[in-house]
């Protein structure tokens, strides 16, 4: 199931440089590069017009993309502007273009309805510019599972104590039991789950020196289909972090996880973790980013085996626990988005038809009132 009306990271700009790239989103075979004059990145449909040779093959020049094939070139709309050996071009030699916007480090892309991409409903994330108080280092990674799979993993957070335990996780206890402040409406899901006097995990303690027991908090926001924005840390215990607020001076990061569908299957994970606490040592950065990056390939590999088992066997028999209310909600969510596009699509053929039928009458009209 794809969400094709709404936005999606289709990359780091920084992927993107002198040659072109190709990447599967939603199933769709597309290609990125930046325009020549300007720098700005297109996508296009990954196809030459001419012979269907994939234009990732090819190379950026002045006028646009050339294929690697017979040197056919595409704008950054996807309209043919130049033919080897041939002046007339025709009308319909083109590839589609999708809307793309680079924002916070991202290149963000729209799958759906051109008219529909709307760049203020993008997710506003400035930390990702913010290098001086937020200094990161950017994630991916390719994972052969579907995005919801990893969307589910990263908002039920009891999972840590047992998939993280060496890294990221603490006691599995801890984290069944702790405090939850859930807000959840029609279209949104957000908590703070707190861990109060708790035992920090490893990551932590590498990180800052804890006097002893700590208050962990663990923020997180759904923005649907694909998003999760998070916000977690710990201070020392009893320093009033739930009651005042007080979350200063510990341990503190920020993650973006962003994930976009490749297939039914597969998915690509974009993350960002942000050093909150030692921002004036590159170390620290480099070293969190480690201690991250391997915290999430467990999940990689947990996702990876939980759709290798749902492709086999499916999903029938499967039980839900009370772990999974957050969960349940954010399915319902994304199966909202789908079925409000669902219905704009099935409605779409009937006004065209209606369209058709009134313009054929009119010269109809028109003959009979002469």
């Amino acid at each position: 199931m794809f969400i094709l009306n709404t936005w999606y990271i289709a990359a780091w700009g920084s992927e993107i440089r002198e040659k072109p790239m190709g990447r599967r989103i939603c199933n769709q075979p597309i290609v990125f590069f930046r325009d020549h004059a300007t720098g700005k990145v297109a996508a296009l449909e990954d196809r030459c017009c001419h012979r269907a040779a994939p234009l990732s093959m090819g190379v950026v020049v002045e006028s646009g993309l050339q294929c690697g094939y017979h040197g056919v070139v595409h704008d950054c709309s996807g309209r043919c502007v130049h033919i080897p050996g041939q002046e007339k071009i025709p009308t319909r030699a083109k590839v589609r273009a999708y809307p793309v916007v680079e924002k916070n480090e991202f290149v963000w892309i729209w799958m759906g309805a051109p008219e529909l991409a709307d760049e203020s409903k993008i997710v506003d994330y400035p930390f990702n510019d913010d290098h001086a108080n937020w200094p990161h280092e950017q994630g991916f990674y390719h994972i052969k599972a579907n995005y919801l799979l990893m969307v589910d993993n990263l908002m039920d957070l009891t999972h840590l104590g047992y998939v993280h335990g060496s890294t990221i996780g603490g006691n599995p206890r801890t984290h069944v039991e702790a405090l939850m402040d859930v807000n959840k409406t029609e279209d949104s899901l957000s908590y703070v789950r707190w861990m109060l006097n708790s035992v920090p995990p490893p990551t932590y303690l590498a990180a800052v020196p804890f006097k002893g027991r700590v208050d962990r908090w663990q923020e997180f926001e759904f923005v649907a289909p694909s998003n999760v924005l998070q916000w977690s840390g710990a201070v020392d215990a009893g320093t009033g972090a739930r009651e005042h607020g007080n979350r200063s001076g510990g341990f503190s990061l920020r993650i973006f996880h962003g994930l976009t569908p490749e297939t039914e299957s597969s998915c690509f994970y974009f993350y960002a973790p942000a050093n909150g606490y030692r921002q004036d040592d590159p170390v620290a950065t480099k070293e969190l980013m480690e201690h991250i990056s391997k915290a999430f390939l467990e999940d990689k590999l947990i996702c990876e085996g939980q759709q290798e088992r749902i492709a086999e066997l499916g999903e029938k028999g499967l039980i839900d626990i009370v772990s999974d209310v957050s969960r349940i909600h954010l399915r319902r969510i994304v199966q909202r988005m789908a079925d409000r596009e669902r219905a704009q699509h099935e409605s779409a053929p009937s006004e065209k038809a209606a369209g058709a039928q009134e313009k054929a009458a009119i010269p109809e009209a028109t003959a009979a009132a002469s």
